[in-house]
């Protein structure tokens, strides 16, 4: 998937808040629900040069991940792309945790719900979902 060009989007250059500090928010979020959050990181892929967020949680006893890429940005600027990013991803479990609230985390997180696998339910197939759901909820009965 290509992927949008930073400046094209919501929050470019809106905020002078650090990207560590919509992480932090974005944890609180998941904490005001119960939740428990197993770790978040920001990394980069040297084969492309692509970076991404990452923040990990489990909310009643289900983990979840979610990895929010950092946009190409068409003058490269970094700083203000990281820091949009971060900014995404604190208003996406911002608005999922409201959801929470109403329809129960498993609805509001699913497409981060992490399979047996490794891999997230939205990286995966409706057929690789169906067969790979039955062994999530095994290993948590069993």
């Amino acid at each position: 998937m290509d992927l949008p060009y930073a400046e094209d989007l919501n929050y470019w250059k809106t905020s002078q808040s650090s990207p560590d500090t919509w992480i932090d928010r974005a944890r609180t979020q998941i904490e005001k629900l119960d939740g428990i959050v197993l770790g978040h990181a920001y990394g980069t892929m040297p084969e492309t040069g692509r970076s991404a967020y990452m923040l990990s949680f489990e909310i009643e006893g289900q983990t979840y991940k979610i990895i929010w890429p950092v946009l190409p940005t068409k003058i490269k600027n970094e700083k203000a792309a990281r820091r949009q990013a971060a900014t995404f991803l604190f208003r996406d479990v911002k608005a999922r945790c409201l959801s929470a609230t109403v329809i129960g985390a498993r609805s509001a997180f699913f497409s981060y719900l992490l399979l047996p696998d490794g891999g997230t339910a939205s990286q995966h197939s409706i057929e690789d979902v169906a067969e790979l759901f039955p062994k999530l909820l095994g290993a948590r009965n069993g």
